[in-house]
This record gives structure tokens, sequence and C-alpha cells, in this order.
């Protein structure tokens, strides 16, 4: 089988010094990508970042690094048009928001007059996105910084389209909320992206070894993990 895991999480820059993360240690996809890699036949494409957690090296896992969600998207539209995958495995937790522009205080206060409404606030937007200047670093000699994000591309809505053959595996994390909750947002998820299954977990189910939640099906089979390894395992043997 040719694989292709996604695992970490991306980072958005600021400036050349500073940016937007999340704490996504890409563990769970090491785990995916050494238990699929066990079988020699299997040939991965493993996406991720610097600094996420990598798997031990085999001769069948190749590492492709990126950083930004839109290095991300640029990466996976290339392997995908490129190679034929029989699986796709997205863990990475991707960011929804990447910085369009920062403005320091005073420059917020000259650009933003009190009197603007709502309904122009996007005009603004646009107006200073394309005003702004491409800084080495914002300077920190302002009491407050404005910084305004805009929304990424939800990569995980093309991967059917570049792939439409392939079994897509993707994955919903949500904090602290009713099973019932968790799995109805990751059933909407499943088929509004047009996964084969969603792996449903809540971050307060997540410490250390122990990594609770839900594999759910297309038809409707919902499966139970308790730990990476049997995430690991309930998904490679959904795959076959």
């Amino acid at each position: 089988m040719r694989i292709l895991i996604t695992a970490g999480g991306t980072s958005e820059k600021i400036d050349q010094v500073r940016s937007i993360t999340n704490h996504s240690t890409g563990r769970l996809g090491q785990t995916l990508a050494e238990h699929l890699a066990n079988k020699p036949e299997n040939t991965i494409d493993y996406v991720t970042t610097t600094h996420a957690i990598h798997p031990n090296a085999k001769e069948n896992i190749h590492i492709h690094l990126i950083e930004s969600t839109q290095e991300l998207f640029s990466t996976l539209e290339s392997l995908l048009k490129q190679q034929t995958y029989d699986a796709i495995i997205h863990s990475m937790a991707v960011s929804d928001f990447t910085p369009a522009f920062s403005l320091s205080e005073e420059q917020f206060v000259d650009r933003f007059p009190l009197e603007k409404t709502p309904d122009a606030f996007s005009e603004w937007v646009t107006e200073n996105e394309t005003l702004s200047d491409a800084q080495s670093k914002i300077s920190s000699d302002t009491d407050h910084l404005v910084l305004v994000l805009k929304k990424t591309p939800k990569i995980i809505q093309f991967l059917r389209k570049w792939q439409p053959d392939a079994k897509i595996v993707g994955f919903k994390l949500l904090v602290d909320v009713p099973k019932e909750q968790l799995l109805a947002v990751a059933e909407k998820s499943l088929r509004t992206n047009q996964t084969d299954f969603i792996f449903a977990n809540d971050l307060t189910e997540i410490h250390g070894v122990h990594h609770h939640g839900y594999l759910l099906f297309a038809d409707g089979t919902i499966k139970e993990a308790q730990t990476k390894k049997e995430i690991a395992e309930l998904i490679a043997k959904n795959l076959s």
C-alpha cells in the first residue's frame, strides 16, 4: 500500500521571529507511521514539521517537512496529484487562521476611526492587508499590538477531490464535551468532507500513553480505542 500521513501542528508566521502555533506533538502520527511501516510492502509519505516528533528512520518512510498551512496545502496538492495513494491519514493539527497583518497601537488608532461601522470592517481589513509591508521583525515599541488573522483553507475538503479512490481518515478533536456531542460533530465532519473514517477524540481524554477516542465509519459503525497503539492498530486494520 502507498499511504500518506500528516502529523504535528502547523505554524503561522507573524514576522521573521514570531509565529502562532498549537500544542500538537505529532506523537499519534509517529505511532501510526511506525506501525504501518512494519509491513515492508507499505510505502509511507510522511508530511510533518521540524518541531514535531518524527518516526524512527526506515527505508519505507519518506519525510516531507512543512511549516505553515499554505506550505502543507502546496505539498499535499503536489504529492496527491503526482502519486496514487491507497490511504490518506490526515492527523495534523492545521491552523484555522493565519496572520494577515499587524498594527501598533498608534497605527491602529490612526487607521481605524472609532466611527467605522461593523459592515465596513471587511473592507478595512482588505485595504490594510494590501498596504501592509512585510516586516523582518515587528517593533516591540508599543504597549499593544493589534494582530489581524484570516482563515486558512480547510485542507481536508480537498483530499477527496485530489484522490477520489483513496481511503481517507480524518480526525476531530474537541475539548471537554459529552460523548454524544463529540460523535455528532465527528459524523458531520465525515459527511461534509467525504472521508471514509473520522477519529473523534477529546483533549481531556489524552494523557501520556492514554489516548481515548472513537473511530467512526462511513456506514455508521463506531469502534473505540484507549491508547495510541490501539488507535494505530484499529486504523491499520481497516485500511487493508
